[in-house]
């Protein structure tokens, strides 16, 4: 019987072999079963060791004849002073796969926003690659998130305060823009796992120096908060933490389920574009669930939500608590968005966008 052949990081070639294998199946495992090449895909790639493996993962999986279809996008900050070195390096490796590759650079630091640094890159990024799939008609965005990133965005979002859904960290799919989806094949991989990957293609990557900058956040929990879990009393920190997130966002959507079921029940719009909400009908149930069926409505009629807070939607519930407290007690009130709140007798809330 004939003997593998040794490699010179200790592993045989029939290792390497199942390892890359197992490391494509997982990612095509994740893709949507079907009809996803029959639109152009838009596979985002920074340079660094998860895009590169996403990238290289996806053009073994690409159907032959149909690599035209998978287009890598790199978005190019002002950050850096090699950045120019990242984008080369992208779009020499696109080039060496057979790939068209499409790149924009950004004035990260002459935007105006009030975000933050790390805030405006991300927005500015997401921007850049939307417009990009939409010029190209791509229906799907690719990046290369881990689960890694996923405890990182967990536990970020945790120490900021941020509510259940939240907590969920980061969806696998979810929509960019009407047409255009954001999919996260390598949410289920370590970090570990994508570099294992690479190694065993002889595969390069890009190294960005800013992502040991502990000022930071993300950067902070990588380096220093969850090491120090997984090197001392919780080896499987990143884990659990993930875990939670996946139990989170399932009772997250429960929840905004039942609150949805709720709102169709009880909130009728009317011809002039108001709502009006039977608030005694919701009186005795749980005032958190209250609060997210004004959530809810707030969502289903496209009004603004960005200057609603768990505050505003609270006080509304804590109205509908107490049904006989509102012809009497309360009056119109004009909330964030330009949406006025007014009672009305037997108990009904009238809401509109004024």
């Amino acid at each position: 019987m004939g003997t593998a052949s040794q490699t010179s990081g200790g592993h045989t070639a029939t290792e390497r072999t199942v390892a890359e294998g197992e490391f494509v199946a997982t990612v095509a495992a994740a893709l949507p079963a079907t009809s996803f090449w029959t639109m152009p895909v838009l596979v985002a790639v920074s340079g660094g060791a998860d895009s590169v493996a996403l990238l290289v993962a996806l053009r073994q999986i690409v159907p032959v004849g149909l690599e035209r279809r998978l287009i890598v996008a790199h978005v190019e900050h002002d950050l850096r002073g090699d950045s120019a070195d990242d984008r080369g390096f992208v779009a020499d490796l696109a080039s060496r796969l057979g790939l068209a590759c499409v790149w924009r650079r950004v004035a990260v630091r002459d935007d105006d926003g009030d975000e933050g640094l790390e805030g405006r890159a991300r927005r500015l990024r997401y921007d850049v690659l939307v417009e990009a799939a939409l010029d190209h008609g791509a229906r799907h965005v690719v990046t290369g998130h881990t689960a890694d990133d996923q405890a990182e965005t967990i536990l970020q979002r945790m120490l900021r305060g941020t509510g259940l859904a939240g907590i969920g960290g980061m969806a696998a799919a979810r929509e960019l823009v009407p047409g255009v989806s954001l999919l996260r094949p390598l949410l289920g991989l370590r970090r570990e796992a994508v570099r294992r990957f690479l190694e065993s293609l002889n595969q390069s990557w890009r190294n960005d120096p800013s992502n040991a900058d502990l000022r930071h956040t993300r950067n902070f929990i990588r380096h220093e908060v969850l090491p120090r879990c997984a090197d001392g009393p919780f080896p499987s920190a990143s884990e659990a933490i993930v875990r939670l997130g996946r139990q989170a966002s399932l009772v997250a959507a429960a929840i905004r389920s039942a609150a949805e079921h709720l709102l169709d029940i009880h909130a009728s719009r009317h011809a002039d574009g108001s709502v009006v909400v039977r608030a005694r009908d919701l009186a005795g149930l749980d005032r958190h669930l209250v609060a997210e069926v004004f959530v809810a409505l707030w969502r289903r009629e496209g009004w603004p939500q960005q200057g609603m807070t768990a505050r505003h939607y609270a006080a509304l519930a804590e109205l509908v608590a107490d049904p006989e407290r509102i012809p009497t007690a309360w009056f119109a009130t004009d909330l964030p968005g330009g949406v006025r709140a007014t009672p009305l007798p037997g108990g009904w809330l009238d809401l509109r966008q004024i």
